[in-house]
């Protein structure tokens, strides 16, 4: 058997046919996307997509405005203090993980691990138990992943 060479692969023949197949393929495209459609309305060009533009509303405060102090509002937390509302991440573990319980306290049915650097908010709390500060926290990305925990691992940070 005579082994194959490379210009036999490259005749005229195959060249032509290969470049027939790709300008079929092109006019079928073209007309797929549009360009032999009939416009709506002849100003309007070619637009294959829209798209809007919306700007980011932006706050100006006006001249007039004077701050008003809400008698019923809770103070706010100094920054390091962990709170009702505030979001903590759990840290210290040593890659342990945290356990969070269904209750406050050591002896609580434990629900699941939190693993270092996972942001919780805090829903409730404090509750002093054991010889810890418990708090009950909640995933913000998933309502299911709650549970109580020890303050010794958790660390303030802002809301996300």
């Amino acid at each position: 058997m005579k082994p194959l060479s490379p210009s036999s692969f490259f005749s005229p023949a195959v060249i032509f046919g290969a470049l027939a197949v790709a300008a079929l393929l092109t006019i079928v495209t073209l007309a797929l996307i549009g360009w032999m459609r009939p416009r709506v309305a002849p100003e309007v060009g070619f637009a294959p997509a829209d798209l809007t533009m919306i700007p980011a509303p932006t706050h100006t405060p006006s001249a007039s405005a004077t701050p008003t102090i809400d008698p019923l509002a809770t103070p706010s937390l100094a920054p390091d203090t962990i709170g009702v509302g505030g979001y903590v991440q759990i840290t210290g573990t040593e890659g342990n993980g945290l356990r969070l319980r269904a209750n406050p306290g050591l002896s609580a049915e434990q629900l699941f691990l939190g693993l270092d650097e996972e942001v919780y908010q805090v829903r409730e709390g404090p509750q002093e138990l054991d010889g810890h500060t418990w708090w009950y926290l909640v995933a913000p990305y998933d309502e299911t992943r709650a549970g109580w925990a020890a303050a010794d691992f958790l660390t303030v940070v802002p809301s996300p």
